[in-house]
């Protein structure tokens, strides 16, 4: 995976996990991205209407204030082309289809598998 390729880029990871939050912050750091968090959905569309300049978002389904499904729906309504990764805890059966017909981009589950998040990222930069 070329790390430098992803320099200039910018990530917003919205998780209300601080343990999590930690974990994508130094997972990404080798990658020389810009990287804007937000913990809960309310605050990850304002984000986005604030800067142009996100590339991605990682977004957490289970968000206080406003969940991940309704912040992505709000946030495909001013930039649809905006890739929107769902990561969950609470994976099923079916739940990547379910994300997917949502209007999610990719999905994820939890606990992360690092390779498989930096694949689905790489497609997307």
């Amino acid at each position: 995976m070329e790390g430098n390729k992803w320099e200039g880029k910018v990530m917003l990871v919205v998780e209300d996990d601080e343990i999590s939050l930690e974990f994508l912050k130094e997972l990404f750091e080798p990658f020389m991205l810009e990287l804007l968090t937000a913990y809960n959905g309310k605050d990850a569309v304002d984000i986005c209407r604030e800067n142009k300049n996100i590339d991605l978002i990682l977004m957490d389904v289970q968000l206080p204030v406003m969940n991940g499904r309704e912040a992505m729906l709000e946030i495909k309504k001013f930039r649809p082309e905006l890739p929107v990764i769902a990561q969950t805890a609470f994976a099923m059966s079916g739940d990547r289809e379910r994300y997917l017909n949502e209007g999610f981009d990719s999905y994820i589950s939890k606990p992360i598998n690092v390779q498989e998040l930096l694949n689905i990222v790489e497609a997307y930069f």
